[in-house]
């Protein structure tokens, strides 16, 4: 120890500034690698593969509200990030750690993670992330629109126009009295939601297209989702009725890189 005090005592100043700002740089540096892992937002840094591109992934029973006490109340709103698979708690809200969010009526208005938006949940978090929909088959999806077409409000998308509350092209039809899909006898049929994954016909005959969302993740990568059903290990509308339990979302999603113009499955 006394050799080595011996040998800075005989450095130049100068050098000895030097060493200093390398030491203040690295343990700056590594400060800033522990605020990362321990939640702070590090706006460069993009959320890795995780082995999700390119291949269709299933959710199943997602839960958001389950009380019908007060319906017409919005519900706390869920978020989820596809670029993790994964549920993702409210206290990260002003992140990019989620991609779509479950707002409005019964938590089930969709849109997506934008920081530009002063109207979005993730406000100022640095997303770019924004939502659309198309009257097509979740198969049939391939073209990426352009980033114009993506909507970066919030509680965009929910209630299709054919059912009750409509509130434009939806992901899913609520049937308030049960005589829209039903024939109103089954009392079991009525404030059924109706998810537009697959194309559904109504009690008087016209067939309403599937419905496919395509979200822009907050990274600026692309997903098509196909919403399944609301109603926990329930897919098919003959087996939705008023009482099953819901709301548990079940979807399926491809989601592609960044700068893609089509969906692949590979």
């Amino acid at each position: 120890m006394k050799r080595i005090k011996t040998i800075i005592e005989k450095l130049p100043k100068s050098i000895l500034a030097l060493i200093m700002i390398s030491v203040l740089t690295a343990c700056s540096s590594d400060d800033n690698q522990a605020e990362s892992e321990n939640g702070t937002e590090n706006p460069d840094t993009e959320v890795p593969d995780n082995g999700l591109f390119y291949k269709v992934i299933s959710v199943k029973n997602f839960q958001g509200s389950t009380s019908d006490e007060n319906p017409t109340a919005p519900s706390a709103t869920l978020y989820y990030s596809l670029e993790e698979n994964k549920p993702v708690e409210g206290s990260y809200k002003k992140t990019k750690k989620w991609d779509m969010a479950f707002g409005g009526l019964y938590a089930s208005f969709l849109s997506g993670n934008n920081g530009n938006d002063t109207k979005n949940n993730g406000y100022q978090a640095g997303g770019v992330g924004g939502i659309a929909i198309v009257a097509k088959p979740f198969n049939e999806v391939v073209d990426i629109p352009a980033d114009s077409q993506f909507k970066t409000g919030i509680d965009l998308v929910g209630t299709d126009d054919a059912g009750s509350f409509g509130a434009g092209t939806g992901w899913y039809l609520y049937d308030f009295d049960g005589i829209v899909v039903s024939d109103g006898k089954n009392p079991q049929k009525a404030h059924v939601a109706y998810a537009l994954g697959d194309p559904l016909t109504l009690f008087n005959g016209t067939i309403i297209p599937a419905r496919t969302i395509i979200l822009k993740t907050a990274n600026g990568n692309y997903a098509k989702i196909k919403m399944r059903s609301v109603y926990k290990d329930l897919y098919n509308s003959a087996e939705w009725f008023r009482d099953s339990p819901h709301m548990y979302y079940s979807f399926d999603y491809v989601m592609v890189p960044k700068g893609s113009t089509k969906f692949e499955i590979k």
